[in-house]
């Protein structure tokens, strides 16, 4: 298997149009120990033909102008995107699908919640649903692509979307709403899982072994947005494991049997950005990278 990282940072991007957070100011001012990022996206191919998008980035243009092997390579219209999987319903995931509108034929994978918010917003009816095949994926069950991976989704603990947010949120929760994905070639395996609010026991045992792990790198710290006074939210509040602490994911993830593991979705706050800061010699001291974009992997 062949995985691109399109995308590695969070909602918004590095650095976000309107922040000057002390790490996006490094960013504007072309500091080189800073590297600018789009949003959250990888691709994953089993033949180098036909790939598969693990979530659209509304970053999705640039990202396929920046990756070769995602474009056109016949005369006319043409795309190697076989089909687009999404984790959940965030505006970071699935924003993406407006530009791949263009009558192009691809399959949709997301589970019956995910795909219902969808079909309710009628902007997202540009996709022709006479091209574009909605797959709904059930939790735990196998799907065969028909290019060469199969794919398992699985619930981790998250919440909903921010725009489907009510006056209480039910946050941790494991349900359709936030999935992770185990995807195989029939050789090896790797684990997605771009967000995930919480470690528990079954999620620890399920992730065990895994060649290759992406997880939620959103932010170092919990209270990283409150100190910064961006946000009154704390990343467990947004749904989102920080990296350090006792019960962040460095921690819950230690003594693990894991190959390679890789921070991803990282949010424009997020000090590991820096690549000289002791918080990035932390996450890789621990044995973990640092995704980029353009970051390839091969199993």
């Amino acid at each position: 298997m062949r995985i691109i990282v399109l995308g590695s940072a969070a909602g918004g991007g590095f650095p976000q149009w309107n922040c000057a957070c002390p790490v996006c100011s490094k960013a504007w001012a072309g500091d080189p120990d800073v590297r600018p990022r789009t949003q959250s996206s990888i691709a994953v191919s089993a033949d180098g033909e036909s790939w598969l998008l693990l979530n659209a980035s509304p970053d999705i243009r640039a990202q396929i102008l920046a990756t070769p092997a995602l474009r056109p390579a016949r005369p006319g219209r043409h795309s190697p995107i076989a089909a687009v999987l999404l984790t959940n319903g965030d505006v970071d995931h699935v924003a993406g699908l407006l530009t791949l509108r263009e009558k192009q034929p691809f399959v949709l994978y997301g589970t019956q919640t995910t795909l219902h918010v969808l079909r309710g917003d009628g902007v997202f009816g540009v996709l022709d649903r006479a091209v574009v095949e909605e797959r709904p994926m059930r939790l735990d069950a196998r799907i065969d692509t028909g290019f060469g991976l199969v794919v398992t989704p699985f619930a981790v603990p998250g919440k909903v979307p921010l725009y489907l947010e009510g006056a209480e949120v039910d946050l941790g929760t494991e349900t359709e709403s936030v999935v992770a994905v185990e995807v195989t070639d029939g050789r090896t395996r790797f684990v997605y899982a771009p967000g995930c609010a919480a470690m528990t026991p079954a999620l620890r045992r399920r992730l065990d072994g895994a060649p290759l792990l992406f997880f939620d790198g959103t932010t170092f710290t919990d209270d990283e947005m409150p100190r910064l006074g961006l946000s009154p939210k704390t990343a467990r509040r947004m749904g989102h494991m920080p990296m350090s602490g006792p019960d962040g994911s460095m921690a819950a993830l230690a003594g693990l049997g894991l190959g390679r593991r890789v921070y991803l979705h990282i949010n424009n706050t997020n000090p590991v950005l820096i690549e000289t800061s002791p918080e990035r010699a932390e996450v890789e001291a621990a044995g973990w990278l640092v995704a980029h974009d353009g970051m390839e992997f091969e199993l």
